[in-house]
């Protein structure tokens, strides 16, 4: 479907209201412009629109939020540059767009992964939620990746924990349980970090680790686990047979 940027913005724009700004606004999604289209509607559109890179970074360009949502379904991952990707970190305002973006595209780029770690590290708070949260969408999308990979970003998430800042703190929470919940290894190595954060002197590494340990040690988490690794053991001596 071929639609200008003029276009689009007239779409998003009947496709919201002022209350649904209000009600962004009410759970924290606070931003210079925004229309307040629903979800539904700007994956709707995304989907007549298909994937096109150059109308992605004119959409995010324009700095309207409902824009930079539907930038993120449109973007075609594979020509996305790490360049590009600062570019947007940069300016992430809220924790939606930062979200957003990391859950829809940037975990599909092939500088996830180094992306993570960089920005788990950086100072600006949704930069550094960034990091985090990809983190998280990694542990749950990323089904190639080995132990080893996750194991590496939980000295990360401990050095992340005492970061008091609401969007950080949750961000980094989200990650340790995401890590925790992908096997029995990568669980006990989560707890072993979360007891570890709980050590620390501060509230939000306090926070952490007891609604991290809370879930992962939940009958419902380790049922689901050990059912995995059923599964998997089953799959390896399927393998051993046929070979």
């Amino acid at each position: 479907m071929s639609l200008n940027i003029r276009e689009i913005l007239r779409t998003l724009r009947t496709a919201g209201s002022p209350e649904n700004v209000a009600g962004m606004a009410r759970y924290g999604i606070v931003t210079q412009s925004a229309y307040g289209a629903s979800a539904q509607a700007v994956e709707r559109l995304a989907r007549k629109i298909g994937k096109d890179h150059s109308l992605a970074e004119k959409l995010w360009q324009t700095g309207n939020y409902d824009a930079r949502v539907l930038a993120c379904f449109v973007e075609e991952p594979a020509r996305v540059t790490a360049a590009q990707m600062e570019r947007w970190v940069r300016d992430f305002d809220n924790w939606a767009i930062c979200d957003g973006c990391c859950l829809h595209l940037f975990d599909r780029t092939r500088f996830a992964w180094p992306k993570a770690v960089q920005w788990s590290r950086r100072k600006p708070e949704f930069a550094r939620r960034a990091g985090f949260t990809l983190m998280a969408v990694l542990a749950v999308h990323d089904k190639r990746a080995d132990d080893e990979r996750f194991l590496k970003l939980l000295p990360l998430i401990e050095s992340g924990a005492t970061d008091e800042r609401k969007y950080v703190r949750k961000a980094v929470n989200w990650s340790l349980r995401s890590i925790g919940k992908r096997n029995l290894r990568l669980n006990r190595a989560a707890l072993r970090t979360a007891e570890r954060i709980h050590e620390l002197d501060s509230r939000a590494a306090h926070w952490i680790a007891s609604d991290a340990r809370r879930e992962l040690t939940s009958a419902a988490v380790r049922r689901r686990l050990a059912a995995r690794e059923r599964n998997g053991n089953q799959k390896s001596e399927l393998r051993a047979r046929r070979s």
